[in-house]
């Protein structure tokens, strides 16, 4: 069994922001305005979402929450979507350098954070190594919707681990938000490298079993279950991939 990601989760997400910086830097202005696969969003948006939400973790390991502000019934994706339409005169580069800026200040700023000190976010306190996970998530799905659509190759790594952590982790939550009724769910899955991953308990009568590329795009909400090699067995299973969710709403 795969214990709780530990410290190697800052370094990770250091990692997966160097990927997404190589891959950045080798687009051209054209690139910047194309449509992303986040409805709504040119790549230029999906690159100043992730800077502005990386400016918001700094600013909560600084003790600000203004960011998450929010009017009562108010959905993340929707302040989400006024925060990027705020911004939006920024050009490309403007936008790269934000976000790198950000980028390179927060798995230290994660990293050094008292570890049972939460940290303010969108729907409940997070301790920093959850919190770092939870922007690795963010990064990988918004790498997905960035290159997907220009056709640059954005491979599967081992640090999908985390993500997969996270999202079994949180089935509780999902259940509970989705008003859909739960039980303890285990996750067997396969790493890009042919790794075996188990998350959960080892006696729960549902399990999830496949690649681990694919559960975690079902929790990102990228692919539907039906289109993946996931099979689900017990009686939450099905509704565990109906509910699973990588991210915060």
């Amino acid at each position: 069994m795969v214990p709780k990601p530990e410290s190697s989760v800052f370094d990770d997400l250091a990692a997966e922001h160097r990927r997404l910086d190589a891959i950045l830097a080798g687009l051209g202005p054209d690139d910047w305005v194309r449509e992303s696969g986040a409805p709504g969003w040119t790549i230029s948006d999906v690159v100043l979402h992730l800077a502005q939400s990386e400016e918001l973790v700094l600013a909560t390991v600084g003790g600000e929450r203004a960011g998450f502000v929010r009017e009562e019934g108010v959905h993340l994706d929707t302040l989400m979507d006024r925060l990027v339409a705020a911004d939006r005169g920024m050009t490309p580069e403007q936008v790269f350098e934000r976000w790198r800026k950000a980028a390179a200040a927060s798995p230290d700023a994660l990293r050094n954070h008292p570890p049972k000190e939460r940290l303010a976010w969108a729907a409940v306190p997070l301790s920093p190594r959850t919190l770092a996970t939870t922007r690795l998530a963010e990064h990988w799905a918004h790498g997905l919707d960035i290159t997907d659509p220009l056709g640059i190759d954005f491979p599967d790594t081992a640090r999908l681990r985390h993500i997969a952590w996270l999202a079994q982790r949180t089935l509780p939550y999902a259940f509970a938000t989705e008003g859909e009724e739960g039980g303890p769910v285990r996750c067997e899955l396969t790493g890009p490298d042919g790794e075996s991953w188990t998350f959960g308990d080892p006696g729960a009568p549902s399990v999830i079993r496949g690649p681990v590329g694919d559960f975690c795009r079902v929790g990102a909400r990228r692919v539907a279950p039906g289109d993946t090699a996931l099979v689900a067995e017990g009686p939450h299973a099905e509704a565990a991939l109906r509910v699973v969710r990588n991210y915060a709403t």
